[in-house]
């Protein structure tokens, strides 16, 4: 549970019992910007979607999945195929994070380590959420991994719920996928 306290910019995180683990400065949400992506914004689409590999992926993936993906150089891939259907948000005008989203599934979510827990993926969220439910989908779908316990709780603070779970195929690291799904009415 996390409750405000000290100003408006600071997050109090409350730990079981009422104690208090931890304060960390919040990015106010009038200073996040969320925005399309922009050609020039393509290698910082590349270092958060390394960043965000370094520090979720990689310490649950295999050695040999790891370097995969760097040979592969998925997120210059990815970046160069569909970075300009982004939507990124930015703060004091450094691009801190990404969505990504077709028809009715979001497919990408990623945001900076160092600016994760401000408010960044979820003004992210919220405008993808809002542009599927425009587009007339009643919901939204996403995958995230069972590993993945952040991602998770994320997602169900904000009404999202598991529908099935399924090999992960893409990482061949023996992961299982979560796919859940949040009613847009």
């Amino acid at each position: 549970m996390s409750v405000f306290a000290g100003g408006a910019n600071v997050e109090r995180i409350v730990a079981a019992g009422g104690a208090s683990a931890s304060i960390r400065s919040m990015q106010p949400a009038s200073t996040i910007e969320v925005r399309s992506a922009r050609p020039n914004d393509a290698a910082a689409l590349r270092e958060i979607l390394l960043d965000t590999f370094e520090s979720t992926w990689r310490p649950n993936v295999t050695p040999a999945a790891a370097q995969a993906f760097l040979d592969e150089e998925r997120p210059a891939v990815y970046v160069a195929e569909r970075g300009l259907e982004f939507r990124v948000a930015e703060v004091g005008g450094e691009v801190v994070g990404l969505v990504h989203w077709q028809n009715d599934f979001v497919h990408a979510l990623h945001v900076r380590p160092s600016h994760a827990r401000r408010g960044a993926g979820a003004r992210l969220m919220d405008l993808a959420e809002a542009e599927i439910a425009a587009a007339g989908f009643a919901s939204a779908l996403l995958e995230t991994d069972t590993f993945n316990q952040r991602s998770q709780a994320f997602y169900a603070a904000r009404g999202y719920q598991e529908a099935r779970r399924y090999p992960d195929t893409e990482w061949n690291s023996g992961l299982t996928t979560i796919l859940l799904v949040k009613s847009l009415d």
